[in-house]
Parts: structure tokens; sequence; C-alpha cells
């Protein structure tokens, strides 16, 4: 299977062409989203956080975006930083230019004299890069540099027995074609952790995801919570499920079948192919945060209730066997699985299906997010602000 896609420098594949606006900081957020206005081709991702915080919170903004700015759907790059954040532009850039050949800009705010004399500069750089963005044609790419992240939120009855199950048959049909896909939210996989485990290609990849399970309870309980007791969400109550092990169950159904093959922290890059898993929180708009940073070049979002999500970097395809959902929340879904409900689908034909619509998505069909500009964000925090 190939998909026209377009070929990054360093040798990955891109389904997606942008120009990324990218602030360093919260203070460059504003600045970032008028230049991104300004500029057809461009993206930009408004962040919250890159200031006054702990070391290890820096670290993981640092990660989140250098790891978007080397995300293969992204041309390249232009940041704009104020000039008294944690890690300053400039070293922002360098970081970035270390790890990837692709254009990268920067400016900030105090030093080019303020918000307007940024905006026009960079509004300048970034026109400057769509115009040789544009240049770039689609080439065709064997479907091994497709990344696919995996993911579901508003989850409801639906979601365990049938949407998830689904996306796992595409995720199955993916990685036996050489694709890679990844899974995260680690604390969705409580209670149905010795299950997952069982799909280890190695003892020691077993042992990393009992011990991930663990170490996320530990960590829970130390600051005085129970997720098994604070788990589901109000939402996944409303949707019909009761606990965390009957979230979980279903949950897990969304990676397939296939051997995992490695296990990885929050926004780090993958060094294997196949079936992945990420350890994330539970929200999924840091999940996919983490898999975007991580490479993921298309998202396929499973939920019963409904979200409208999106992020900027890559098209987020959203799936529901929920009937009720699809048509009450059209303008958000992309994919109606509810046949499976009435008996008119079976799981292996909504692989099919999945993959028909996965293979449009790699061609350039927007997704509806996509086509809203919607950009959702957030950066799972390791400890509290300073």
């Amino acid at each position: 299977m190939q998909f026209m896609g377009y070929k990054r420098s360093e040798g990955r594949a891109g389904i997606r062409n942008h120009v990324l606006i990218l602030p360093s900081c919260a203070c460059g957020s504003e600045s970032s989203r008028i230049v991104a206005s300004q500029v057809r081709g461009a993206v930009n991702i408004v962040f919250n956080t890159g200031c006054s915080d702990v070391a290890a919170n820096t670290a993981m903004s640092q990660k989140i975006l250098t790891g978007f700015a080397c995300n293969p759907n992204v041309y390249g790059v232009v940041i704009i930083g104020l000039g008294c954040e944690t890690v300053p532009h400039k070293e922002l850039r360098e970081k970035i230019q270390a790890m990837t050949k692709k254009p990268v800009v920067s400016f900030g705010i105090q030093e080019e004299g303020g918000t307007l004399k940024t905006i026009e500069k960079a509004t300048r750089a970034a026109r400057i890069l769509a115009a040789e963005a544009g240049m770039q044609q689609r080439v065709p790419c064997d479907v091994s540099e497709l990344l696919l992240g995996i993911e579901c939120g508003g989850s409801d009855a639906t979601s365990g027995i049938a949407s998830n199950p689904a996306v796992g048959e595409l995720s199955d049909r993916l990685v036996d074609l050489g694709a890679s896909t990844i899974m995260s939210e680690s604390i969705e996989w409580i209670g149905g952790e010795h299950v997952l485990a069982r799909r280890a290609a190695t003892p020691e990849i077993h042992n990393q995801i009992i011990r991930v399970c663990e170490d996320y309870e530990k960590h829970l309980l130390a600051a005085g919570q129970d997720c098994r007791a604070g788990q589901p969400t109000p939402g996944n109550k409303a949707g019909g499920l009761s606990t965390i092990d009957e979230k979980s169950l279903g949950c897990i159904f969304k990676g397939g079948t296939r051997p995992i093959v490695e296990v990885l922290e929050q926004a780090e890059r993958p060094t294997k192919r196949g079936a992945i898993v990420m350890d994330t929180a539970g929200y999924d708009i840091s999940s996919v945060t983490s898999m975007v940073a991580a490479g993921c070049n298309a998202v396929v979002f499973t939920t019963g209730r409904g979200t409208p999500t999106g992020n900027a970097i890559v098209p987020v395809l959203k799936v529901t066997a929920n009937e009720h959902t699809y048509q009450w929340m059209e303008d958000n879904m992309d994919v109606d699985l509810s046949g499976i409900i009435r008996g008119e689908l079976t799981i292996p034909q909504s692989g099919e299906l999945l993959l028909g619509e996965m293979e449009k998505l790699l061609n350039g069909r927007l997704t509806k997010a996509e086509a809203y500009g919607f950009s959702d964000i957030a950066v799972d925090h390791v400890c509290r602000f300073i």
C-alpha cells in the first residue's frame, strides 16, 4: 500500500505540508496566532506554558515543542518567543535545527520592539516558507512511513464493544502492511494491564507494561488519589461505563492484537516499527499532543459521546459507533460505525472500511476538525508550578 505524501530530507514522509508558527512560551501564542492567520498554509498552536516552571516541566515543554517542529507534516517553522522565557527562542531554534534539516527561523518580541514589529517580521518569514512549501510535490510513499496515533475519549458502552475493536482491526491491518501505530493513555490500561501485557513481544516489554501501571497507581496514591475509585469520568459513567476496569478492557481493544514492540515515554519518538504503546495521562488531548510530538502523522480517535477535538499539525479522524452521536454531532464525526451495533457490519468489515478512510486521509482528504481549523494542545505536567 502506498500514499502520496511529502518526503522530508531526513527520510520521513508527511501527509500534510504545514508551515508551523510555534510559540516558545505562552506569551508568544497570540502573536503566533495572528501570523498564522495572515499566511496561507501556516498553522499555529496555543501554548500555555514555557516559563516560570520547574526543570522537569520545562524539559517536557521543550520535548513537546521540538517534537512538533520535527513532525513530518511540518515543512518549516517560525518560532515566536518573548525574550525572558525559561528557554529563549534562539535556544529552542538551535535544538530543533540539531534534530532536523527543516528551515527554522525565530523572533523575540522584546528584541524586535513589540508585538507589531514581531508580527511583521514573522509574517514575512512565514510567507517565504509557505512559498517554498508550495513548490513541494506529493510523491509515492510506502505505508511504512505512516505512524498512526490511536486515541479514545468521551467513551460510552459502544466504544469498547464496537468502535475500539474496529480501530484495533485497522491497527492490525496497518501493522501487517508495514505501518506503525501508537496507543497511549496508560491510566486506561489499569485493570486490563495483564491482558495488554500478553501482547508484549518480549518478557521485558511485558514487565514494562505492568510496571507503568503500577508506577502510575503509586504516583496517584502518593497524592492521595485512588484512580480505581476516581475513574471513569462522569461522562463515561453517563455513557454506561461503571468502573476503570470496564473502561480499560474496552480501551485496550483499540490497539489491536499484534505484538507490542516498544513502550515509550510520552512524546518520545519510536525506534521500532509495529504496534507501540506510550505512557501518557488519561486526558485525551494531552495524549494526542504527546503522540504528535513523537512523530505521528495522523490520529484516529474513537468516541461514543462525541468530541470536537482536532490538532493543528495532524489530522484527527473521529470515529463513533453510537448512531445518535453520529447524527447529533455529524459536524464533528467523520466515520459512522453504528452498523456494528445493529449487526450490519462485522469488526473485520469495519476495519476494512476504516482502512479505506485512512487511505483517503493520507492522500489529502481533510477531517472535519481540520476543515474547521481546530487546534487542541495540552501538556501533561509532571509536577506543580513554582
